[in-house]
C-alpha cells in the first residue's frame, strides 16, 4: 500500500489536502496530510521539518512525499533526514528550492520580499506574515484558476499567519535525498508547461540539467496554483501515478536534433552579416543609402543567464532582423538581462540602452525607428506604449505575453502593456497572434484587444490559425509565413513611408 505524506504551502495546513486525501484512499493508498504547526512566530524552518519526519515515520517505508508550495523547503530537509524511507519527492506547481536559499523566495511580491530581507539582515526573526484577507489576494500568491468562490472563502476563512523564521532560516540539506527520483506536478493556468521546461533545458544551462535527469517525470494539470482545490481527483490520479513512477519525461540537451530554439529559420532570407556593437548585433542592408531605419527585435524570455547562444544569436531573431534588411531597413537583435521574472526593470534599463545605441549609429535614421517585442519580452512593451517618442514609428509583437501573471510581484503600475496601451495614440500596433496558444497567453492578447479598443489605438492583429507559441520554430513555414512576412512589410512600411528617395530600399511585395 502506498502512503503519501502531503505538506501545504504558505498560510495552509492539512486542510487543503482533504478532497485529493480522499481520493488516494478510494484508490487504495494512505494519505497524511500535514498540519504544519509551531507557536505563532516562534517557529522555524527546522520546526516544520521536525514535523513532516514526524508524518514519515508514522508512514512507514515507501512513502510519496508531496510539498506544495513554501511546503517544499520542510519536504526536501525532511526527506535527507529520511532519505531510506522515500520512495519519491512530487513538487506540486513549484520549482526547486535553490541549493543555501531561504523560503523568502517563494514570496512572489518582490517589494514585500525586499522588505522582509531587510528583517532578517537586522537580525529579526519572529513575527508572522499575515494571510490574504480575500479571495482577491489569493491571486497574487498564484493563479487561483478554477477554484471556486466559495473554495476561495473557506481557504481565507482557515487562513494562518506563516512565521516570518519559517521563511528566512536557510536550509542545511546534506544531499542525501539527492538521488530519490522526483516528479513534478505543472499547473499550466499560469503559464508553466513541459514544453517552457524543455526550452529551459535546451537552452542548455547547467541549472536545468536536473530536470532531464532518468529520474525525474512530469504531469500537467490545466488549472491554477490549488490544483487540491480546483481539481482534486485529478492531482490524486498525477500522485497515483507519480508514485507508479509514470508522467513525461524531457529530452537532455544535446539529445538527438537541435533544440526548437536553435532550427534554421525557414524563410528564405539574405545573408546579411551582424555587425556586433556592445550588446545589439547590426544587420545592415548590402549597398543601401543611409541613413536607414531600424527595426529592434527584442527577445523574450525569461532566458537562463548561462544560456548558449545567447538570444541575439538565436536563428528566429536572425531570421526577423535579415528579413527587416531584405526591406531596406536596418534588423537589430539585442540582448537582455531577463534571467527571471523578477528582472523586468533590468531588462528594461538594457533595452533603452540598446535602443539608444542604435538611434546613435551613424547609419541609422533616428527618427525612424520601429521595435518588436517577442513572447515573455511583451511587457517591456509598456514603458514606450504609455508615452512613445516622435522617433518611435511603430510597434511589433509575436505571440507576446502582455497581462504578466499576478503573482510575479512585478512592481505597481509598470510592466502592464494592457494597461499601458491608452497612452499610444496613433502608433501603429501589429500583431502576430498564434491560433493554438496557452491559455494564460491567449486571454492577455484579448484584454489587450478590449483595452486598444476602449483607447482608440490602432492595432492590426496577424492570426496564424495553426500556430503554436514560437511557431517559427515549431511549426511548418506554409501554416505562418505568409502572415510573418504580411507583419514585415506593415511595419517596415510605416518606417519607409515618406522617405526620401534613395533613403531606404523598396519593401518586399507580400
Amino acid at each position: 500500500m502506498t502512503a503519501f505524506v502531503l505538506v501545504p504551502g504558505m498560510f495552509t495546513d492539512g486542510h487543503v489536502w482533504e478532497a485529493t486525501a480522499a481520493r488516494l484512499g478510494e484508490a487504495g493508498a494512505e494519505a497524511h496530510p500535514v498540519r504544519l504547526e509551531g507557536p505563532p512566530g516562534a517557529a522555524d524552518l527546522d520546526a516544520h521539518i521536525a514535523q513532516v519526519v514526524t508524518a514519515i515515520d508514522a508512514a512507514g517505508r515507501d512513502v510519496v512525499l508531496v510539498g506544495h508550495d513554501y511546503g517544499m523547503w520542510p519536504v526536501l530537509g525532511a526527506a535527507d533526514l529520511r532519505a531510506d524511507r522515500i520512495a519519491r519527492i512530487v513538487f506540486v506547481d513549484t520549482a526547486m528550492p535553490p541549493e543555501g536559499s531561504p523560503a523568502l523566495a517563494a514570496v512572489p511580491d518582490q517589494e514585500l520580499r525586499a522588505r522582509l530581507a531587510e528583517r532578517a539582515g537586522a537580525g529579526e526573526s519572529g513575527g508572522v506574515l499575515p494571510p490574504p484577507s480575500g479571495r482577491a489576494e489569493w491571486e497574487r500568491w498564484g493563479s487561483t484558476a478554477g477554484v471556486s468562490d466559495a473554495a476561495l472563502d473557506r481557504l481565507t476563512a482557515l487562513a494562518r499567519p506563516q512565521p516570518l523564521g519559517t521563511l528566512l532560516q536557510p536550509p542545511r540539506r546534506t544531499g542525501a535525498a539527492a538521488s530519490v527520483p522526483t516528479t513534478g506536478v505543472l499547473c499550466t493556468a499560469a503559464g508553466v508547461n513541459l514544453a517552457l521546461l524543455q526550452q529551459l533545458v535546451d537552452f542548455g544551462d547547467p541549472a536545468m540539467r536536473a530536470l532531464a535527469a532518468p529520474g525525474v517525470t512530469f504531469f500537467e494539470l490545466p488549472t491554477g496554483h490549488w490544483p487540491m482545490l480546483s481539481c482534486p481527483d485529478d492531482l490524486a490520479e498525477a500522485l497515483l501515478g507519480a508514485a507508479a513512477g509514470e508522467g513525461r519525461r524531457l529530452v537532455a540537451a544535446g539529445a538527438g536534433k537541435p533544440p526548437a530554439h536553435l532550427r534554421p529559420f525557414p524563410l528564405a532570407v539574405p545573408e546579411v552579416p551582424g555587425d556586433r556593437r556592445g550588446d545589439v548585433d547590426l544587420y545592415v542592408p548590402s549597398g543601401a543609402g543611409g541613413p536607414l531605419p531600424a527595426v529592434v527585435f527584442v527577445h523574450g524570455g525569461p532566458v537562463p543567464a548561462g544560456a548558449r547562444p545567447t538570444p541575439r544569436e538565436w536563428p528566429t531573431l536572425v531570421g526577423y532582423a535579415r528579413a527587416a534588411a531584405a526591406r531596406g531597413v536596418i534588423g537589430v537583435t539585442v540582448d537582455h538581462r531577463l534571467h527571471d521574472v523578477g528582472a523586468y526593470p533590468v531588462a528594461a534599463r538594457d533595452v533603452a540602452d540598446a535602443v539608444e545605441l542604435v538611434r546613435s549609429d551613424p547609419r541609422v535614421d533616428a527618427g525612424r525607428i520601429a521595435l518588436w517585442f517577442f513572447s515573455g519580452g511583451g511587457p517591456l512593451s509598456a514603458e514606450w506604449l504609455e508615452s512613445p517618442p516622435a522617433w518611435l514609428r511603430a510597434v511589433g509583437f509575436s505571440y507576446p505575453l502582455l497581462v504578466p501573471m499576478p503573482d510575479w510581484g512585478l512592481p505597481k503600475g509598470r510592466f502592464r502593456p494592457v494597461d499601458a496601451v491608452c497612452g499610444a495614440g496613433d502608433l501603429p500596433l501589429v500583431l502576430l497572434r498564434a491560433g493554438r496558444e496557452a491559455p494564460a497567453l491567449a486571454a492577455g492578447v484579448e484584454e489587450f484587444r478590449t483595452a486598444v479598443k476602449d483607447a482608440g489605438a490602432r492595432l492590426e492583429v496577424v492570426d496564424v490559425p495553426n500556430g503554436r507559441h514560437a511557431f517559427e520554430s515549431l511549426d511548418p513555414v506554409e501554416e505562418w509565413g505568409d502572415a510573418v512576412r504580411y507583419a514585415l512589410d506593415t511595419v517596415t512600411g510605416r518606417l519607409t513611408e515618406g522617405a526620401a528617395p534613395g533613403q531606404t530600399g523598396t519593401p518586399a511585395s507580400r
